[in-house]
């Protein structure tokens, strides 16, 4: 790829960055630049304004309602939604459930659910991990029994992130405990308000609700709801993974912490010295800068490669998860005493009005750093990502194949 910039792509930056300040309600950037546990409510306002200017599904063909921008494009409107503090849309819905279901669902599953996940009307969890299988997906336990047209689901996910406010679920199932376990699981789309869900809030060690675990007592699942084949589940899953790892990268997050570290460093003084000044604590976010400028051109290339290979989405995580507990380490570092002032509830409706902090105070630095450090488990913890590297780089029935 050519990762010098053209007038072209200026030209689309510039578009960007004047519509998001047209439309960009300042309460949700407010909410998003103090660290706030994204709300549905605020997630659905954003997505509801990207919707009515065709922007919501960045990743998505034109057939199905995206836009069709390049993977450079795609980069640029993420840089910038960061930048101005726009809060997140639900990755769930628009980055892995559409992609899975235009990719491999029915017509009607298309029909059905796509413009639904467009507009941010309906909200997707991930039933993926379960208590006794988080990274390795392929000793899941959960049960699926045919039941005439339909499906029986029995079973237990955990750390499902939003299923609190989720519609839906995208869920894996074993079908055929008889087979190779990964050939044994299907893919099904659940219904969240289906009688036998139940809910039990997680609180993480940022005091925040933001996971879950899901149990599933016989939950009847129509038969339209199996996504592709019965059996296939782990060939879709893996297709989702691979969209789920090149994203959790998260180099526009990323860019936004780093400006906010640069930000901090030029403001705090020590010894009457701005902490910019110390030698080591400059180097370490210039080595964190150069790190972050490798990955933003490593996620570009994966972006334009179609063949998504699993060894560099795994890649991708394992560098982007640990270059984000760097950076909130070394804010944590530069705030010092101030970052012990944080939100006692990261998701409270009336934190902004009654609480008052110092214009200096960073008040969801601590929830952020607290919060991160489970960034290298989640999406699949980095051991298994390493496994899967060193698989695809020492197994010789996998190995790339090397230049004579």
């Amino acid at each position: 790829m050519d990762f010098s910039r053209n007038p072209r792509e200026e030209a689309f930056r510039q578009e960007v960055r004047s519509f998001i300040a047209e439309s960009l309600p300042p309460e949700l950037a407010a909410r998003t630049r103090l660290d706030f546990r994204p709300r549905r409510e605020d997630m659905q306002a954003w997505n509801a304004i990207l919707y009515r200017k065709g922007w919501s599904a960045p990743s998505w063909p034109k057939e199905y309602g995206g836009t069709g921008w390049s993977p450079v494009e795609r980069q640029i409107f993420a840089d910038e939604c960061a930048a101005a503090d726009a809060p997140p849309l639900s990755v769930f819905g628009l980055q892995l459930a559409g992609p899975t279901i235009y990719t491999y669902g029915s017509d009607a599953q298309k029909r059905r659910h796509l413009p639904e996940i467009l507009s941010g009307e309906v909200f997707w969890c991930q039933g993926f991990s379960e208590p006794d299988a988080g990274s390795d997906l392929a000793s899941l336990r959960t049960r699926a029994l045919r039941d005439a047209d339909d499906w029986i689901v029995t079973g237990r996910k955990i750390w499902t992130t939003h299923a609190h406010f989720a519609d839906m679920m995208f869920c894996l199932a074993r079908t055929d405990p008889a087979v190779k376990p990964q050939r044994g699981l299907s893919f099904f789309l659940l219904d969240m308000k289906a009688p036998g869900v139940s809910l039990r809030p997680i609180i993480t060690l940022d005091r925040g609700h933001e996971v879950n675990e899901v149990t599933l007592d016989g939950v009847r699942v129509p038969g339209d709801d199996l996504v592709g084949e019965a059996n296939r589940g782990w060939d879709y899953a893996k297709f989702l993974l691979t969209h789920e790892r090149t994203f959790s990268a998260h180099v526009p997050k990323s860019r936004r912490a780093l400006t906010r570290l640069k930000a901090i460093t030029a403001r705090e003084r020590k010894d009457g010295r701005p902490l910019a000044a110390d030698p080591s604590l400059r180097r370490r976010v210039a080595e964190a800068e150069i790190e972050l400028d490798a990955l933003e051109f490593a996620v570009y290339r994966a972006l334009d490669d179609k063949s998504g290979t699993s060894m560099v989405s795994a890649i991708l995580k394992l560098r982007g998860s640990e270059l984000e507990q760097k950076l909130t380490s070394l804010i944590i570092e530069a705030l010092g005493t101030r970052a012990l002032r944080h939100w006692q509830d990261p998701s409270a409706e009336d934190a902004l009005s009654n609480v008052i902090f110092d214009p200096d105070d960073e008040p969801g630095a601590m929830g952020a750093h607290l919060f991160l450090r489970a960034a290298t488990i989640y999406s699949g913890s980095n051991e298994i990502q390493r496994n899967i590297i060193a698989k695809q780089l020492l197994d010789p029935s996998t190995a790339m194949r090397k230049p004579a």
